[in-house]
């Protein structure tokens, strides 16, 4: 896995027009980036000019007490959020598809709250990840690869998703993006509301997944210490600004988490 710790606090420079300035110490380019991201719902400010990205192979993880404006950063790249200033970038160009056109750019997202089918089977619900796959074949391997991932999906497969744990849904959840056959994974809370345990398994297979599969992942989470466990890097958000970008090393040095869960951080 990739790992980068560039040592700031401070957001990325805006760029050039259509090309992006985030670059690792070797100087390629992130693979996904905001830069200077500002969303707005009416009066409510949600990023206020946010720059973060991910570079290939990297697990980053997103973090920050509640409306700091983690899970928006994900919807923004999503195309679900009203975005009115900055630039998203993959691969250094503009990412300027609509919302429904993003999968077949490389990009999966799970939203926060799992939002399974529960009328429809686990192969059924797999299946929904990739309806734009006109390859049966393709669907098929992708379909192995993840109930090999997950098990649980594969002794289950004829089920119903009501039928599941809160934890079991979760599997599926991910499993069905990595249905899409990601380059980029996005991860919107991905352990809320689950037991300790199952939450213990759920960063032991994001993990895999970025080990296993080469999958770079966005994940947002509210549960740091383990998050931090597995990630390469790490963002901190406070009302809508990047307060902290580096190292998991770097986050738990720091008072950083501190300062904004007790709102120590001045917001101008």
């Amino acid at each position: 896995m990739a790992t980068t710790d560039n040592g700031t606090q401070q957001p990325t420079a805006e760029p050039t027009v259509g090309i992006s300035n985030g670059t690792d110490a070797s100087g390629a380019g992130m693979l996904l980036e905001l830069v200077a991201v500002s969303v707005r719902y009416g009066a409510v400010v949600a990023l206020n000019r946010a720059s973060l990205g991910v570079q290939r192979g990297e697990l980053v993880a997103v973090m920050g007490p509640n409306g700091a404006g983690k899970s928006t950063v994900l919807k923004a790249i999503m195309g679900l959020a009203p975005v009115v200033g900055g630039t998203v970038y993959l691969r250094q160009e503009p990412l300027s598809v609509a919302t429904h056109e993003i999968v077949q750019e490389g990009i999966a997202f799970v939203p926060q709250g799992r939002r399974v089918f529960t009328h429809l089977t686990i192969e059924e619900n797999l299946e929904m990840g990739c309806l734009h796959l006109n390859d049966k074949a393709e669907q098929a391997q992708r379909m192995d690869a993840v109930m090999e991932l997950f098990p649980i999906l594969h002794r289950k497969r004829r089920d119903l998703a009501s039928q599941m744990s809160g934890g079991q849904q979760q599997m599926l959840a991910i499993g069905r993006g990595l249905m899409a056959g990601p380059e980029v994974l996005l991860l919107d809370e991905p352990t809320l509301g689950l037991a300790p345990i199952v939450v213990k398994e759920v960063f032991e297979k994001i993990s895999e997944i970025n080990e296993r599969l080469k999958t770079t992942i966005f994940v947002v989470e509210h549960n740091i210490k383990s998050v931090l466990d597995i990630a390469d890097r790490a963002y901190v958000l406070d009302k809508g600004r990047v307060a902290h970008d580096g190292t998991p090393a770097s986050v738990r040095q720091s008072n950083i988490l501190t300062d904004v869960f007790l709102g120590r951080i001045d917001a101008g």
